[in-house]
């Protein structure tokens, strides 16, 4: 008996993650083979893995077409001996769909490719794929609001396009799908400002009609209603994850005489909890509907398996993974066939991602959990690459040659490990200078002094008890780190004397901090003033003294003994209105407002709003000045020039959200402190999302998401003009730079990568 599988789309909201690579965000199944997908590999060629009943339920081969990264697998579909394997970004993201078939001896061949008839560069034609053995629906999401093309397959498993399906003002149609029998089912679940729609045809004559649509009711606003949808027969079963506090529920509709569906009472999880997207996915085998929940259970996730009764659906069995750890979100995509069952746990390792496999025996058991090889980009070592002719090595760049390149797992980090913020410290004794690179996990200590061979020496990992975090912040004062992780739990603040790495028996060597301080548990960055011996936590809104998100501030004159001295907080700003501060940067001024000279000064970026204090008296602090701007959307970043002049401002929020038309950078004249004045916006080419930038003589370095590191001049300080840059992310994959260091006398310029690791650069003279 065919098996529809069916997976599904689930909205993942995350702060600019990495390019991890989701393997089991695509799974299909047959009797005796399951297979996996990465449905978020940008960067490399991607490969559909083969686990076997025969192989014990180990890898037993593996699918790959093409040395491009196309996408290729992260659509599957199956059906007895025949696979379908999306390419979404295949030519220039046309799209295409590759046809395996199955050999007398258990190989799985290729035996060509589906394009579409009117096939265009940007469809991105194999986005999605439903297939019942006779016809498959294959979706172009990048073609208008999304177009589904319907191929007939024949005996001899030759497939021949027949027409192309589209609908009015609903864009992502294609996303969601299922077809048995003549019936197909469309799930949008983006529609209607995320309440969604399921779209029903049905064969007539040759030809998919539409026979209806589908919605929640009046006033489920958000549900996003069709992220999964199963055919059963004469019933039709809908995923509204997000319903309820993503609660989620499962909608049933049976088809009535006139062959219209008509809702059934709907499934919920029988101990719903916020937040478990029950009904993200749906699959089924024989009468049983299994259902995922993969934020069930911390995250971890669950499945739930309901059997027909007559007419209602009851008996309905939890089942948790024993190998899905917290995060995991199991559940997340589902295939069945017969008794083999592959559960897609796409949180795994903080999204590279797993697979779980289960068996029927007597009860339904797991097999284990697999996952895949984590590729990244092979290190630059040795020499040199010079930027020619808009290129070094695969990165794009201008006027920036490309010294070295280590990636992540070559600093410390294993499976799932990203980078994120990085910074500098030049021993005064050696002369050694090093890369401070912030790790999900811990801290990595890297030589830079030979910078075409630098040599990661050691290792900080996160403070014991503490979760990864995907923000980490590191500053210097006094020759030792001070470092903080958001989101990390009783983390704190590890402080590192790191005159340590001038004698190391053995690199990498493993340390442990010179001081813990538990003042706060986790804070979003770290600001030092140097002039001063002051440390101010910001952001610091998971435990202990947490200022309410703003300055906590703290004596590090002796690094070695760090004391809390005092709070401040502007409460007109932040989004809770509690003065929260995501970054600041504190001097002592020395800028053309004489009435403050001397004065030791913060500006906060506070998500709403720009923010200047006068720290000086840390039991009397005072608050200067609040300024607001067009189009806020999350004042993040910003950076003073030499002079104290200026303020350069960058917003985190305004580009993916579409409230500006390219990277855009606030120019702020500081000539009043009292009243800073917004004098220009600067827009660049990019579109991409900027992040941390900072100042260094007539230079400006910002390192931007998705287009890495951009350097601009502003000997006008007005009118910044962009005069180099430096990709970090090959076509449109990694997540983009974190954060850049620019103050090496060598002129050395290191750069972090998110989903890639450190880069050391070097800006070519200006007449060459």
């Amino acid at each position: 008996m065919l098996k529809i599988v069916v997976t599904s789309l689930l909205l993942v909201l995350a702060a600019q993650t990495a390019d991890a690579q989701r393997f089991g965000g695509a799974v299909a199944a047959t009797g005796n083979e399951v297979f996996v997908g990465e449905t978020a590999n940008m960067s490399f060629p991607a490969e559909v893995y083969i686990y076997s009943r025969t192989a014990g339920w180990a890898e037993s081969g593996r699918l790959s077409v093409s040395d491009e990264a196309d996408r290729f697998g992260s659509a599957l579909a199956v059906s007895a001996n025949v696979l379908l394997v999306g390419a979404s970004r295949a030519n220039a993201e046309t799209g295409a769909v590759h046809v395996f078939h199955r050999a007398d001896d258990g190989t799985w061949n290729h035996a060509g490719a589906l394009t579409a008839s009117d096939g265009a560069e940007g469809d991105q034609f194999g986005s999605s794929i439903a297939f019942d053995g006779s016809t498959a629906l294959v979706a172009a999401l990048g073609k208008g609001d999304g177009a589904v093309y319907v191929f007939a397959m024949d005996e001899n498993g030759a497939f021949a396009e027949t027409e192309m399906l589209t609908v009015d003002e609903s864009a992502g149609f294609g996303s969601v799908m299922a077809v048995q029998n003549g019936v197909a089912l469309f799930g949008v679940p983006g529609h209607d400002e995320s309440r969604g729609i399921v779209y029903a045809f049905a064969l007539h004559e040759g030809q998919f009609v539409q026979t209806g649509s589908l919605e929640p009711d009046a006033g489920v606003e958000g549900g996003r209603f069709g992220s999964s949808v199963a055919l059963h027969g004469e019933m039709a079963f809908v995923g509204m994850p997000f319903v309820a506090q993503r609660q989620g529920a499962v909608l049933v509709y049976q088809k009535g005489e006139a062959g219209a569906f008509e809702a059934l009472p709907e499934l919920r999880a029988f101990e719903p909890q916020r937040g478990a997207q029950f009904g993200a996915s749906l699959a089924f085998v024989d009468d049983v509907l299994w259902v995922g929940s993969p934020g069930e259970n911390q995250r971890s996730g669950a499945l739930y398996r309901f059997e027909r009764d007559q007419s209602s659906w009851g008996g309905a069995q939890r089942q948790l993974s024993g190998a899905a750890p917290r995060g995991a979100g199991f559940g997340t995509t589902l295939a069945i066939a017969s008794d083999v069952a592959v559960i897609g746990a796409t949180g795994v390792d903080r999204r590279e991602g797993a697979a779980v496999i289960l068996v029927q025996t007597t009860e339904w058991e797991e097999q284990g959990m697999v996952v895949n090889d984590i590729r990244s980009f092979d290190p630059v070592l040795g020499a040199e690459v010079q930027c020619a002719q808009g290129e070094a090595r695969g990165w794009d760049c201008d006027q920036i040659d490309l010294v070295s390149f280590l990636p992540t797992h070559q600093l410390g980090g294993g499976r799932g490990t990203m980078s994120n913020d990085v910074w500098g410290w030049t021993d005064p004794a050696t002369g050694h200078e090093y890369a401070l690179v912030g790790r999900s996990d811990g801290t990595a200590f890297v030589d830079i002094t030979d910078p075409e061979t630098p040599l990661f020496v050691g290792d900080l990992p996160m403070t014991p008890g503490a979760r990864a975090s995907v923000w980490r912040d590191i500053k210097v004062y006094k020759d030792h780190a001070f470092i903080v992780a958001d989101g990390a739990g009783e983390h704190g603040m590890q402080v590192i004397d790191l005159t340590q790495l001038r004698t190391l028996d053995k690199m990498p060597a493993s340390f442990e901090p010179t001081v813990h301080y538990t003042g706060i548990h986790s804070a979003h960055n770290i600001v030092i003033n140097e002039d001063t011996g002051y440390a101010f936590a910001v952001g610091a809104s998971g435990g202990g003294q947490t200022c309410g998100g703003g300055l906590h501030m703290i004596n590090i004159q002796d690094p070695a003994a760090p004391a809390f001295a005092g709070c401040f907080a502007d409460p007109t700003t932040g989004r809770r209105k509690t003065g929260y501060s995501h970054d600041a940067q504190c001097v002592v001024y020395h800028g053309p407002d004489a009435e403050h000279q001397g004065k030791e000064i913060c500006i906060g970026s506070n998500e709403t709003a720009l923010s200047i204090s006068d720290v000086t008296d840390k039991d009397n602090p005072v608050a200067l000045a609040m300024a607001v701007y067009p189009k806020v959307a999350y004042a993040h970043q910003g950076w003073l020039t030499d002079d104290h002049t200026f303020f350069y401002m960058n917003d985190e929020g305004d580009e993916p959200q579409q409230l500006v038309e390219g990277t855009r950078t606030l120019v702020w004249d500081f000539t009043d402190l009292d009243d800073p004045v917004l004098v220009n916006e600067y827009i660049a080419k990019t579109t991409t999302t900027d992040h941390n930038l900072y100042i260094k003589g007539n230079l400006m370095y910002q390192a931007n998401y998705g287009s890495g590191l951009r350097i601009l001049d502003i000997t006008t300080p007005e009118n910044p003009v962009e005069v180099g840059f430096f990709d970090t992310t090959p076509g449109e994959g990694g997540g983009g730079a974190w954060s850049t260091y620019p103050y090496f006398e060598s002129g050395a310029i290191i750069v972090t990568s998110m989903g890639e690791g450190l880069f050391v650069l070097k800006q070519r003279p200006a007449d060459i």
